[in-house]
């Protein structure tokens, strides 16, 4: 185990999946919001897909979708969703079960 880095190489990795819809500015702010979320608090540990879906409706479908900009964390389970342009951190943190990185030593 390392403990010399900003976490913990055991800590989960997460699998998020961001739904916009076209090059709006709400989709260009919530893909800039989520980026800035999980690279200030799971950097490192995690995958974020972000799927267009004028591009692909159908990747809609499966996790039942119906609004943009959504956020759909897959792993670890629970599966969660957010709906919005994800600028308030804490909401965000809160809603997909996130706990903050710890930057005190």
């Amino acid at each position: 185990m390392n403990t010399d880095g900003p976490f913990d190489d055991t800590a989960e990795r997460y699998k998020l999946r961001l739904f916009i819809t076209g090059s709006t500015p709400r989709s260009a702010r919530a893909i800039q919001n989520m980026r800035q979320i999980c690279d200030e608090n799971l950097k490192g540990r995690y995958d974020l897909e972000v799927i267009d879906v004028y591009e692909d409706p159908e990747a809609t479908k499966e996790l039942q979708v119906i609004a943009t900009p959504t956020l759909v964390k897959i792993l670890p389970e629970p599966l969660r969703r957010i709906i919005g342009d994800l600028s308030d951190k804490e909401r965000v943190l809160a809603g997909l079960n996130i706990l903050p990185l710890r930057t005190d030593d």
